[in-house]
């Protein structure tokens, strides 16, 4: 490790009484190093784990020129001068850890590895020495030849889309087209093919949407059913329902605009910690606010409460093996309760999350951001949606009429450019594009579109820096009429 977590105790113990007391605006420069130091631990770990696990070659040079440039203050003043480690299994095979420095007398915040993608510790656990090295180079595996139509999309839209045309400093690392099933255009940055997984941000969203929607085709679940928030039976929170949830109509207080969920996504609080207990502040169903803990709850009480049928066993029916759904750490603790620093085989952890447990877990999927993923498998994500929920064996995967209901506007609607359906944003006020077209998005340029009445799936992949926005409704317009010459 970077240094001992005894010595940090040590130092801690014999800081002078007179010095343990602080002010808030100490509190918070403090709280902010621990969440850059997590953000920067968790980024490293979940881009190289998702990529190896993928098959793929990134290092971490290269998710600090990308996943780590350009975030939001005050972290990004912060990440490029936290010192960080990787260390890897004493094989060489894959990330056990990486641990960010940040202060003098906590240890480093740790991100480890559970074979396929990362789960991020809270502030000030340790781990202990372990058969590892931080000095073993990542496996370099074999660069594939692979050729997608690369003239179908005029060279001012393709040029455009990889400049500045869609939005001044946003940067592209992916456009895939695919038109009936089929790929009709692809271009990449370089380091970047259709299988290199990035971070989906709210793209999970509409992932947790078709998890939903699966849960429901295997009649697990009812969306007008109560989620069961609250406490007991007599609490108003009982009213809300799944599909509130998913519409962000739950009513419940968000303490920042946007519900920035920083102490789950980057100071490794548990999604139970964080997203169950927020009060009631409207009558569910009648005000729109986007909440990224309405996801966090939705599938939380789908996945314990309600069906032994996880996320990871959806996306094999869809393929998309190139999918990794994180967790909090918490979910680590169930498979191997007594030491979170122990290797933890993920078969295990999700054989015994399939064993629903009790409702005072407190682990849970952060499926509301934490997914990484592939171009290649957002458009088979898109495409199950084409193909009305049939998968791509031939199975029914979504119940009938599902993709109307994730982009039918019935809930309360937001402000701005884009409608709101359950889970899908939706482009019905967009000019130039087909009424029916929707959208999975997520923060940093993240875009799934799908429009059903021309049988046409656009991923977008880019990591966009903070105020910076990629116009994907001029784009879909202008890759739509090209499609149409």
């Amino acid at each position: 490790m970077i240094r001992k977590a005894l010595a940090a105790t040590a130092l801690l113990a014999a800081t002078p009484l007179a010095a343990q007391s602080t002010t808030q605006d100490e509190l918070d420069a403090r709280y902010d190093r621990a969440l850059a130091a997590g953000y920067k631990a968790l980024m490293l770990c979940s881009a190289i784990s998702s990529a190896e696990n993928a098959r793929q070659n990134r290092t971490a040079q290269s998710v600090l020129e990308w996943e780590l440039a350009g975030i939001q203050q005050p972290l990004a003043g912060l990440v490029s001068e936290l010192p960080y480690e990787i260390h890897r299994r004493a094989d060489g095979e894959r990330v056990m850890h990486v641990e960010v420095e940040w202060a003098q007398d906590m240890p480093p915040r740790i991100a480890r590895s559970f074979g396929a993608g990362c789960t991020l510790g809270p502030i000030g656990i340790a781990i202990p020495e372990d058969e590892t090295s931080a000095d073993y180079q990542p496996p370099k595996f074999r660069e594939r030849d692979r050729r997608y139509p690369t003239d179908t999309l005029p060279r001012n839209v393709q040029d455009g889309a990889f400049g500045d045309a869609y939005g001044p400093g946003t940067r592209t690392t992916a456009v895939l087209i695919s038109k009936e099933g089929r790929p009709l255009f692809a271009r990449f940055a370089e380091g970047f093919d259709e299988d290199t997984p990035q971070r989906t941000w709210s793209v999970a969203k509409s992932i947790a949407a078709t998890y939903l929607g699966a849960l429901v085709n295997r009649g697990d679940l009812d969306m007008h059913d109560s989620a069961g928030l609250g406490l007991n039976s007599d609490d108003p929170r009982r009213a809300i329902t799944f599909d509130h949830l998913l519409r962000m109509a739950s009513g419940r207080y968000s303490d920042t605009a946007g519900n920035r969920t920083d102490p789950t996504y980057f100071g490794g609080a548990t999604v139970a910690e964080r997203a169950a207990h927020w009060p009631l502040l409207h009558p569910p169903g009648s005000v729109f606010r986007y909440a990224n803990n309405d996801t966090l709850m939705a599938v939380e009480r789908a996945v314990f409460h309600k069906s032994s049928f996880l996320p990871e066993q959806l996306l094999g029916k869809l393929r998309m093996s190139d999918t990794i759904p994180e967790k909090d750490w918490g979910a680590a603790l169930l498979a191997r309760p007594s030491q979170w620093t122990d290797e933890v085989d993920i078969q295990s952890m999700l054989d015994a999350m399939a064993k629903r447990p009790s409702r005072d877990y407190s682990g849970g999927y952060i499926l509301s951001s934490q997914v990484w993923s592939s171009p290649k498998d957002l458009a088979r994500l898109g495409q199950l949606y084409l193909d009305g929920g049939v998968g791509p064996d031939g199975s029914r995967i979504l119940p009938a009429g599902w993709d109307e209901y994730v982009s039918s506007p019935s809930g309360p609607q937001p402000d701005g450019p884009f409608g709101y359906g359950a889970g899908f944003w939706l482009f019905n006020k967009s000019d130039g594009v087909p009424s029916d077209t929707f959208a999975a998005m997520g923060n940093r340029g993240q875009y799934v579109v799908i429009v059903p009445s021309l049988n046409v799936v656009i991923v977008r992949r880019g990591e966009d820096p903070s105020g910076s926005r990629f116009d994907i409704a001029a784009f879909t317009r202008d890759v739509l009429e090209s499609l149409e010459k």
